[in-house]
């Protein structure tokens, strides 16, 4: 560990003086490896840090004590990351942090076990000089399916991402991430990505694993690989992919018209019991959506941001989960009328069926608060699961202040969500609750 540290802290030292060589108004740690700057090591760090008030949803349970409402604060992602083009061929990316701190993290007895390697990978350039073909491998969270499902987190135009996108969030993988080995690239105006994914197994994940019962689950017997495909066509300027993540707003510096699709398949993914047999089910998952950011008024400084998507999914046959972002709660009462899992902020938002998801923001003009400027959203998430009594809303109203684009941002979220009943394995809506975030976020 203390060798780390000295090598990290020489890395530093020569990142912030490369730096100041350039420009007293850097906000990057780069260190140039050649004279023309294209061979690099670069770092960047993100903290975001919530203050958050929750109506609870009904049955919640705060450390065995009924809690109608909650207060805390979290740290909803600290991440360092460090990667670089080392030869005109040779790419590599590590990222190491931790995500949901708060003041029940990981429902263990050791509040320190949060931190891990979000990705670690490598890539080689098939033709020095060309993006057409990019191949790679490692832990990585390079997907399918949508931009959504592998978000540069930074640069989002929301208080968050549609979390639903990233389907097997911490079920048969790391946070998002896969052991893969992909191949990616822009051919023209498309640009595409193919993965190979080995993923891990559902009793891995740090959960109780659900029982086995007529309502799909992911298999706890077996081993099959993942196939995964995610397709862009740029219709205006091309996204640069520096990495595999896919940028949330461009605050007006390009103008990007996009149509997306993709796919994530995986067989004998869940099973399900039918009578005294075992059944395995295949898990397809399909997406397609357009993109759209752009400025409009150069001189002003204004843009839009816009999202419209359509997700198809299907787990097997009555596949539901709950999950709630950085839950301020524990615990629901066992076998009561509220499902297990829906305590606090929770609501299904994974299951077999059908959802959209729409956004909307916009940059107001430079300088509109003096020190930076707004930029208010909106969003909403659509689902139609077979288990639910009827299509599911959840909606996002909020505003960044801008302080510095990225770099330093204040965002001010409501959310409203659905609560449900639980009669037999069918959840039935009985109201709505909200949630009220306050997030700074650092990111440089």
């Amino acid at each position: 560990m203390n060798k780390l540290l000295v090598t990290l802290a020489f890395l530093c030292a020569g990142f912030l003086v490369n730096a100041q060589e350039k420009s007293k108004d850097i906000t990057e740690l780069k260190l140039n490896l050649n004279d023309v700057g294209d061979h690099y090591i670069k770092a960047t760090f993100l903290n975001q840090i919530w203050f958050r008030y929750n109506q609870s949803n009904p049955g919640t349970m705060v450390l065995s004590v009924p809690k109608t409402e909650t207060f805390d604060i979290g740290l909803r992602r600290t991440r360092f990351q460090l990667f670089g083009q080392l030869t005109d061929r040779v790419f590599f990316y590590f990222q190491f942090g931790q995500n949901n701190f708060n003041y029940l993290s990981q429902n263990a007895s050791n509040r320190k076990f949060q931190v891990f390697f979000h990705d670690a990978l490598g890539e080689y350039r098939i033709t020095q000089g060309s993006e057409n073909l990019i191949v790679g491998g490692g832990l990585t969270i390079t997907n399918g399916l949508s931009r959504f499902s592998q978000p540069s987190i930074g640069t989002i135009s929301t208080l968050d991402v549609p979390v639903f996108a990233q389907a097997t969030v911490d079920q048969t993988d790391e946070f998002s991430r896969k052991l893969s080995v992909y191949a990616r690239g822009q051919v023209g105006k498309l640009d595409y990505r193919i993965a190979l994914s080995d993923p891990f197994p559902i009793t891995t994940n740090g959960q109780p694993a659900p029982p086995l019962s007529s309502n799909a689950t992911f298999s706890q017997r077996g081993h099959t690989l993942q196939y995964q495909g995610f397709f862009i066509y740029n219709l205006f300027d091309k996204e640069p992919h520096t990495t595999p993540y896919m940028t949330g707003t461009y605050l007006g510096k390009k103008r990007v018209l996009n149509l997306e699709a993709g796919f994530i398949s995986q067989g004998n993914a869940t099973w399900t019991r039918e009578s005294v047999d075992t059944v395995y089910h295949a898990m397809n998952l399909l997406s397609a959506a357009i993109f759209y950011d752009a400025p409009v008024n150069k001189e002003k400084g204004t843009a839009i941001n816009a999202y419209a998507g359509y997700f198809n999914y299907d787990f097997g046959p009555g596949y539901l989960r709950y999950n709630g972002i950085m839950n301020p709660a524990s615990s629901v009462p066992v076998g009561g009328p509220y499902p297990a899992g829906s305590q606090g902020n929770a609501f299904p938002m994974f299951g077999t069926g059908s959802a959209w998801y729409s956004q909307l923001a916009y940059l107001m003009k430079r300088d509109l608060l003096g020190e930076g400027t707004l930029m208010p959203y909106l969003s909403i998430m659509s689902a139609d699961y077979n288990r639910l009594d009827k299509p599911m809303n959840v909606y996002h109203v909020g505003v960044n202040w801008l302080l510095n684009g990225h770099t330093s941002k204040i965002t001010l979220d409501v959310q409203d969500r659905p609560y449900y009943n639980q009669v037999g394995t069918d959840l039935i809506r009985e109201g709505r609750r909200k949630q009220c975030v306050v997030q700074y976020q650092i990111f440089f």
